[in-house]
């Protein structure tokens, strides 16, 4: 069973680091300490961190960025995982900011639950964010 519930998110101002090289912008990920490519769905990523690590005071020692997972014989990466006592706690799926959370986005990120399982899932756009509780 799953429990709704829509987020209002202000996201934290942060200076972030960005870099051109090669006519490409480059984002540093301050979770896996490295240069990423700077697409829209990245910015969102980036932007929940900051939420996560400023505002919500997860260290990042907590989370896991594009963490890859089986499901069967495939390997997925979540986007955002956070870990409390040492286990998967809440997944977190980004997607840039023109993709609607609809129904297929909901079923992507409760397939990731089946390879981990987690008490939260949150899907977020940048816009608007839900999360879930599973019981």
């Amino acid at each position: 069973m799953l429990i709704e519930k829509m987020l209002q998110i202000d996201y934290p101002d942060y200076n972030f680091r960005i870099r051109k090289e090669k006519n490409k912008e480059l984002i540093f990920d301050e979770v896996r300490l490295q240069w990423i490519t700077l697409t829209p769905e990245e910015w969102i990523r980036q932007n929940f961190l900051q939420y996560l690590m400023q505002i919500k005071k997860y260290p990042k020692s907590l989370l896991s960025v594009e963490k890859i997972i089986s499901l069967g014989e495939l390997k997925k990466r979540c986007d955002i995982i956070v870990y409390k006592d040492n286990l998967p706690w809440m997944i977190v799926e980004c997607k840039e900011m023109n993709v609607d959370l609809k129904l297929p986005v909901l079923e992507q990120i409760l397939r990731y639950n089946m390879g981990v399982p987690v008490k939260y899932l949150v899907l977020t756009n940048g816009r608007k964010t839900f999360a879930f509780e599973l019981l």
